[in-house]
């Protein structure tokens, strides 16, 4: 069976602690992914056994739980080259343009189960691929945009704090450019989308990015001067 890190056990107050202490640090320097790594799991085991239930219950979820696909680099090298049009292509220039690597992501540590530890990989290893069919990009705003989607799919208590800790660095055009236009985008986004935590992206990236985006609910973000 894949091991997706080396989990450490926590008791509860351990647990609350590492919340605390990960929350504070990912406020100061919303650069540490390893801090709201933490702070997404020590606060997010019930919305991730939801989840899990979730991709139990759709064919494609449970074919993910069943296979436990990786996104590193080895599994998806071929994407850059696929052709122009495709998913897969979209993914590799987003990659590429920002020399962004797949396999950057910090292991999964202080989930209890396997099943649990993947589920919150997963999450964390498709956001790029959010990124990709969204069309946001990886600024402050497009950041936080991405928050919203990612709480409303999961509820997962990390990504709304996220949202309050991104907001709160915005320059005043910044925060007026968000709340009228992404916010109200990233809301609705949301809610028309699919089970996002329930499709095979590895399996489509040879499809049409337009057609999956059509396919999955996807609404693109809004062109907006920034």
């Amino acid at each position: 069976m894949m091991v997706v890190g080396a989990r450490i056990r926590l008791r509860g107050w351990q647990q609350a602690a590492v919340a605390v202490g990960s929350a504070v640090g990912a406020l100061v320097d919303p650069r540490r992914a390893d801090l709201i790594a933490a702070l997404g799991e020590t606060t997010g085991k019930p919305f991730f056994e939801r989840v899990l239930e979730r991709m139990k219950r759709n064919p494609e979820g449970r074919a993910i739980l069943l296979d436990r696909p990786r996104v590193i680099s080895k599994n998806v090298g071929h994407a850059w080259d696929l052709p122009e049009n495709t998913f897969g292509a979209a993914y590799a220039k987003f990659m590429g343009s920002r020399n962004f690597s797949p396999d950057d992501r910090p292991p999964v540590r202080f989930m209890e189960t396997d099943e649990l530890a993947y589920v919150a990989m997963r999450a964390r290893e498709v956001h790029d691929f959010w990124h990709t069919l969204f069309g946001l990009p990886t600024n402050l705003i497009g950041e936080s945009a991405l928050k919203v989607i990612e709480f409303e799919q999961m509820l997962l208590p990390m990504c709304f704090l996220s949202v309050i800790g991104g907001t709160a660095r915005f320059s005043d055009k910044q925060r007026s450019v968000f709340y009228q236009h992404y916010f109200p985008w990233a809301v609705r986004a949301g809610m028309k989308s699919t089970d996002l935590m329930c499709v095979y992206y590895e399996k489509h990236f040879h499809e049409d990015l337009e057609e999956v985006r059509q396919k999955w609910g996807i609404i693109p973000a809004p062109s907006i001067e920034r």
